[in-house]
């Protein structure tokens, strides 16, 4: 067997999604759900977490960092 060098993970979010927002001390400062946001990597139309993980790393070679906006738009009470 050759050697693994990343894995992908797909998982079906049963069409939900929640999100926790937490301050410096780890405290929920906002919350939401719905479908999986926009901000993920992959084509998940909203039902999908797709990532793929370096093996050696744990880095999520797929991941491109949310911006603040869209963060906000995925949480309640922002």
């Amino acid at each position: 067997m050759p050697k693994i060098k990343t894995i992908e993970i797909s998982a079906k979010c049963r069409d939900m999604f929640a999100i926790s927002a937490h301050d410096a001390e780890g405290a929920i400062v906002a919350e939401g759900d719905g479908y999986v946001p926009g901000f993920m990597p992959g084509e998940h139309w909203g039902d999908y977490i797709i990532l793929t993980i370096e093996i050696a790393t744990g880095k999520i070679l797929n991941w491109k960092a949310p911006t603040d906006r869209n963060i906000r738009e995925s949480l309640r009470d922002m």
